[in-house]
């Protein structure tokens, strides 16, 4: 489980470079057909205590989300078709929420909404009376998260299944007899990912014994580095950490066995990996056999700039691969997605734009770097703008100063509606140590720009940072509530920080006024780990505070309250100036003049 609105690139990525070397590869997105069987009258019915209301219901509103009955709208606007569970309750937090939100015509979005709080609702019912590990994004994630041991998944995968492991492993069968592989490759990007991907490798197991099985992306690049326990082998033949266009060549045959864990003599044995592949030799992505026609478009949340991670289907692609910043302090800066930076030339990006609107007649484009360089981003506008191409596209960046108004009213010409990027701590001494490279006033500056030319700014932002204290949080919400109020950014959300095990604080703790804890054996997972922070801050009990000033600011609410209203236990007040943002705006106006 990962986005129900578009296919993760990861398959897509590998089948494009995989064909391009003379493959026959075919991909297949197992989660979004267990969605769609999931969430269907026909599987509702077998589950005899969830209310008949919305076994009559699913259907209709599968359809409508997926784009093939519009017309339902104006049924769901009613709001006497649905069933309105305890998801819906948010709609009485704020006055008239819908007509603030919608007006009188919006009709297709609000039904968008309401009908995305319904499947939220019958996902908890699904979580209630089928598998209490389910959730929409995610499956079993606690299992796998920073797990040291193999035990919990061996034990989980060796109990019953579930009505949800059925049928997945229905799915998985299906595909299996129709293609009849050679190899198998099953990427598993987020904890949440994993247990599903190993359901899956049983079920081709059961029905092709003699296959070649490879499990890979995010997941193992991260946490399977130190992986020592066999028993992993009895489902998947090969783990493969990093890009996987070049450990995929050697489990081909192509290249020497590289960047791979396998089993020899009982043991668990590491390929070291060979020279990675160019991103400009990845080839053009491809979704040529992926069912695009059951992909949903949800509206959760309120807020234009924060739906579109999951409203509407986008074609996936990079402008470059890892971070060519590859600094903060907090980032896993030693793993290849984030050290090793590969760029492509803006004409080849354009190319490979070109083929895959002809593909899949979507224009929409989803840049998924870890930061698009500046430069490149100007390029590619360029060359997109010489073509004469109608695009929409936004992606991940840095807030530098590189990006000045000319630049981000360039982008917007070119197709850009939207951009994200880390503030992580709006607080100076914080900022500093996180070594970010920018600080608040830049940020601040960079935003505006970004808004002017009517480009939507999603923040990330970050608490419990080592040494960070009490009162340098309410600081940091303080100038985030300054941001909203000047139009800088849009949207935001609040990370708690981990420390994992690739990071600059990990490698010298001491630097960072922090030392490590005992860790447990690890024989399995090893990312996030424990460590003493002597300023002491309890960062859990500022958590629903900044969470609920957050959603606040996203639907324009509150801005002008003292930011200590969010919590509901006394926290210290904000001591940065109250006008920080306005004066930095008004300085950065000056300057330009």
């Amino acid at each position: 489980m990962t986005q129900l609105n578009t296919p993760y690139p990861a398959t897509a990525f590998l089948t494009g470079f995989l064909r391009s070397r003379g493959v026959d590869c075919v991909q297949a997105d197992l989660a979004i057909e267990l969605v769609a069987r999931l969430f269907s009258k026909t599987t509702l019915d077998r589950v005899e205590t969830i209310p008949s209301v919305y076994r009559e219901t699913v259907d209709p509103v599968m359809r409508f989300l997926q784009g093939r009955d519009p017309t339902l709208a104006l049924r769901i606007v009613s709001r006497s078709f649905l069933p309105e569970g305890p998801r819906f309750e948010v709609l009485q937090e704020m006055e008239d929420t819908l007509g603030w939100a919608f007006g009188a015509l919006g009709m297709a979005d609000q039904a968008k909404h309401l009908a995305t709080l319904y499947l939220l609702d019958l996902a908890d019912l699904v979580r209630e009376h089928i598998d209490p590990r389910f959730e929409l994004s995610r499956y079993a994630e606690k299992i796998a998260i920073s797990a040291p041991s193999f035990d919990g998944l061996w034990d989980a995968l060796h109990a019953p299944p579930t009505l949800v492991d059925s049928l997945l492993a229905e799915l998985t069968v299906a595909q299996c007899r129709a293609v009849q592989p050679d190899v198998v490759g099953i990427t598993a990007p987020f904890p949440g990912n994993v247990y599903g991907a190993f359901r899956i490798a049983q079920a081709v197991r059961s029905v092709l014994p003699k296959v070649v099985i490879a499990f890979g992306g995010g997941y193992p690049s991260t946490e399977l580095r130190e992986l020592k326990d066999p028993r992993v082998f009895d489902l998947m033949d090969y783990v493969t950490l990093d890009a996987g266009e070049a450990p995929m060549l050697g489990i081909l045959g192509q290249e020497p066995l590289n960047n791979t864990f396998a089993r020899r003599d009982g043991k668990v044995v590491f390929h070291p990996p060979i020279p990675p592949i160019p991103h400009s030799a990845t080839g053009t992505p491809t979704y040529d056999g992926l069912p695009l026609d059951l992909y949903l478009s949800v509206f959760e949340m309120l807020n234009p700039m924060h739906r579109i991670w999951s409203d509407g289907r986008w074609n996936k692609l990079m402008v470059s691969y890892g971070c060519y910043w590859s600094k903060c302090t907090f980032c896993d800066t030693r793993l290849d997605y984030i050290e090793r930076f590969s760029k492509a030339p803006a004409n080849l990006l354009v190319d490979r734009m070109e083929a895959m609107m002809a593909e899949t007649g979507q224009h929409g484009f989803h840049f998924v770097d870890e930061a698009a360089p500046p430069a490149m981003l100007r390029a590619l506008s360029e060359a997109i703008l010489e073509r004469g191409l109608t695009v929409t596209w936004w992606g991940n960046i840095r807030f530098e100063k590189s990006f000045t108004p000319e630049l981000c009213a360039l982008m917007a010409r070119a197709g850009c509606v939207a951009v994200s990027g880390g503030l992580e701590i709006a607080e100076p001494r914080l900022l500093k140590l996180v070594n970010k490279g920018v600080t608040v006033e830049q940020v601040a500056r960079v935003t505006h720009a970004f808004t002017e030319a009517g480009i939507m700014v999603h923040a990330y932002l970050m608490y419990g940072y080592p040494t960070q204290t009490e009162r340098e949080t309410i600081n940091s919400l303080e100038l985030v509530r300054q941001l909203f109020e000047a139009g800088c950014i849009q949207s935001g959300f609040w990370h708690r920080f981990a420390l994992t095990v690739h990071s600059p604080i990990a490698a010298d703790p001491a630097a960072f006024g922090i030392a490590l804890l005992p860790e447990p054996e690890t024989t399995f997972a090893r990312n996030e780990i424990p460590f003493h922070d002597p300023v002491g801050c309890d960062h859990d009990r500022l958590a629903h505070g900044l969470r609920k000033a957050l959603f606040n600011f996203m639907h324009g609410v509150g801005l002008d309250h003292d930011v200590r209203a969010w919590f509901d236990h006394k926290v210290p007040k904000a001591t940065v100036s109250p006008t920080f943002i306005a004066d930095a705006l008004a300085e950065g106006a000056g300057s330009e003049a």
